[in-house]
């Protein structure tokens, strides 16, 4: 037994927000959560855990994560992601298909699945490729791989091109009863990407950049197609103004919409290129403080459903190269909740439920995850925060270390998750 005391729950799915205690059983699952729990009454093997001064809340929940795994396992694997999520505070992660070999078979589907499984630290679920190879060309067999344990399809880092295609993707989606996730930017008008088109860093470096209007007409298609359809479509990584308002429109005419934005595109704008070079290079890159501040409009207004870290490792040599040569994509999973209590909650523009809606409660439920609440049944996965920690990253548990947010003043740290009866601590 565990018991967790003098805890202050924050549940989004619950709206509990107060003192308690937690008695999680031999199998993990939570038996009580009450004011006052005594110890003795549990058992003399219970084990304490002191959550006083910290919150708990329900374990956060990244949709879009890429842990290389197989295929590039020198930028991360899937134990180092998995220790890399846990440290900051993620208890589920959804990978992205993206891999070498792509998943859009079943051998890879299960490769990730079986490894994940071999030191389970958190729940690790992978994604598969709506079109084989990531070709746009053939939609992969929808059926076999829910059956398999697929939670969705992306082809996320190559846009669906071709229209018509797209559309029969989302038929199959509404057939199989799941959802798509998209990258939305259209190569005819990204002539070089990792930096807003026309920005001062785009002159510093001498490329053109990506246009927003790349991300633009695609999320102005697929709302039209999601419309015409009625599939479930998550809008991957938004990063436009526009886009904020395009999606704002699809929803108000009943499309089943839902957009995730990073935390990088939530505390930076494309100034950061000058700085940090390719460590703020990504897809889609970094745009104005005008564009910022309506993610951030369109994240507190639920335009916008869930923050999603977009997590990203490369090698510190791909990263040395010269700018237009460089990788796109910085890691995320360590800092993410940090930079978002910073960003978001320290400023006064979302309270700390608010915060913990976007990060647990809604990718959960998008995705179909039940049974995360802190409430007895339920298995415990849990994060314990503290909220006014100062906070310096200096090194991670990822392989990689790509990120502008090293050496920067954060505000909130992650203790440590719970999973089951397993308290875990990765600094």
């Amino acid at each position: 037994m565990l018991l967790i005391y003098t805890a202050h729950i924050m549940d989004p799915y619950t709206g509990l927000d107060g003192l308690r205690d937690i008695l999680i059983d031999d199998n993990g699952i939570i038996v009580k959560v009450e004011k006052h729990i005594d110890w003795a009454s549990a058992g003399s093997d219970v084990k304490m855990l002191d959550a006083k001064s910290m919150t708990v809340a329900p374990g956060f929940v990244d949709t879009h994560v890429h842990f290389r795994d197989p295929g590039q396992t020198q930028k991360e694997d899937i134990h180092t992601g998995m220790r890399s999520a846990a440290a900051g505070g993620y208890t589920t992660v959804i990978c992205m298909a993206n891999t070498k070999p792509v998943c859009d078979n079943l051998d890879t589907l299960q490769y990730v699945q079986q490894t994940a499984a071999q030191e389970p630290i958190i729940n690790v679920l992978q994604a598969c490729a709506i079109t084989k190879g990531l070709s746009g060309q053939e939609l992969t067999d929808f059926d076999e791989l829910l059956a398999a344990g697929a939670p969705g399809f992306t082809d996320d880092g190559v846009p669906l091109r071709d229209a018509a295609l797209t559309m029969r993707a989302m038929e199959e989606a509404v057939r199989t009863g799941t959802l798509l996730s998209f990258h939305e930017e259209a190569p005819e008008f990204v002539p070089s990407p990792g930096v807003n088109f026309g920005s001062a860093a785009a002159g510093k470096f001498g490329v053109p950049g990506a246009k927003p209007i790349s991300e633009e007409v695609m999320v102005a298609r697929d709302i039209a197609l999601a419309l015409r359809s009625g599939a479930r479509v998550v809008f991957q990584h938004i990063s436009s103004a526009h886009s904020v308002a395009l999606i704002r429109a699809g929803k108000a005419l009943g499309a089943n919409i839902y957009a995730e934005v990073t935390p990088h595109h939530l505390a930076l704008t494309e100034d950061a290129v000058l700085e940090h070079g390719t460590l703020a290079r990504m897809n889609p890159p970094l745009r104005t403080e005008a564009d910022r501040q309506a993610l951030i409009a369109g994240l507190k207004d639920g335009t916008i459903d869930m923050i999603a870290t977009d997590h990203a490792p490369h090698t510190a040599e791909e990263k040395a190269r010269d700018f237009a040569a460089a990788p796109s994509g910085i890691i995320g999973l360590e800092t993410a909740f940090s930079v978002c209590n910073t960003t978001l909650v320290k400023t006064g523009r979302m309270t700390r439920m608010q915060l913990l809606q976007c990060m647990s409660k809604k990718p959960a439920e998008i995705y179909g995850l039940t049974g995360k609440s802190i409430e007895p049944g339920n298995r415990a996965e849990l994060v314990l925060l503290d909220w006014d920690a100062h906070k310096t990253y200096t090194a991670y548990q990822s392989k990689s270390a790509n990120s502008p947010f090293t050496g920067k003043p954060l505000r909130g740290a992650v203790h440590s998750i719970v999973m089951g009866q397993r308290e875990l601590r990765f600094r």
